[in-house]
């Protein structure tokens, strides 16, 4: 998903001179062609994260569209008053994109686990989320995000497992995309890396007659916009790579007071995940079992 976030901005930055990335020392392999293409358009922040973001809020202020691009924790929970402060209360078009989400690092440890990051943001009043289950949903996500300067925050994973097969021209914010229309009254909604399980589900016999959806623009201001989209299932199971409190199945289930439709949250286990592995091995492990 990396490449396509940085070959669709790089496709833009050739369009509109005022978008601008920005780096803290890591990205290489990926971000070379953009900065050697557009050097004034480019710019590498060092290993200093929470300078990172003023320095965006800052471009950004002078009238720059930017790109704050970083891995798991960093770019987040390490800068998040700035975050708070610098970008979401002056509603600054400034997209905090953090590659390798959930468990993607997981090889390196949990301090490079990105576990809590939905609670985080969906805090935020300005901020949409935008956390692609697939390589389809993430260039449709690039390219919204890039015609919709606002805060924002670009979840994705390393690599998609899973692949949507079906024409999609263009993605709302709050709205669910119908990946597989199911015989009943039943559907998993997932969003971001929930989609590298969702394989192992859809095999199981209890969920052949589900729907499948995903929704990968979603955030505070689109509350209000689940209550009609819940009110048409009668069961709703949430699929997420985050802990279950205060994330996406959360943010669903506070937007509906009905009593219709029972919606069940599931996600990564609340432990401290002290294991060291492949996100497959770990989500394996330490994802709530269905």
């Amino acid at each position: 998903m990396r490449d396509i976030f940085i070959n669709e901005l790089y496709l833009a930055a050739k369009r509109n001179k005022n978008i601008i990335l920005v780096v803290n020392d890591l990205g290489y392999s990926v971000v070379e062609k953009f900065a050697q293409e557009f050097p004034k358009q480019f710019v590498n922040a060092g290993v200093a994260e929470q300078n990172m973001i003023g320095l965006a809020a800052g471009l950004a202020l002078g009238g720059k569209q930017v790109f704050v691009y970083s891995i798991g924790n960093f770019p987040t929970f390490r800068c998040a008053e700035q975050i708070r402060n610098d970008i979401d209360y002056h509603n600054l078009p400034v997209t905090i994109v953090n590659v390798g989400a959930g468990v993607g690092y997981g090889h390196l440890g949990y301090t490079h686990h990105t576990l809590q990051d939905y609670s985080l943001i969906r805090n935020l009043p300005n901020f949409l989320i935008a956390s692609p289950t697939n390589n389809v949903e993430a260039r449709l996500c690039v390219k919204f995000l890039i015609n919709n300067p606002q805060s924002s925050y670009l979840r994705l994973v390393k690599k998609s497992s899973y692949q949507n097969k079906n024409k999609l021209n263009k993605i709302k914010p709050g709205e669910w995309i119908r990946i597989i229309k199911g015989d009943s009254d039943k559907t998993i909604l997932m969003t971001g890396g929930a989609s590298q399980i969702i394989k192992k589900i859809l095999l199981k016999k209890k969920f052949k007659k589900y729907s499948l959806c995903s929704l990968p623009l979603w955030g505070m201001k689109y509350k209000k916009k689940q209550i009609n989209n819940i009110k048409k299932w009668n069961k709703i199971i949430t699929l997420e790579d985050h802990l279950v409190d205060g994330g996406f199945g959360s943010w669903l289930k506070e937007s509906y007071k009905g009593k219709k439709t029972e919606i069940e949250i599931k996600g990564l286990s609340s432990q401290v995940i002290g294991k060291v592995g492949k996100e497959q091995f770990l989500l394996s492990k330490f994802f709530n079992k269905l």
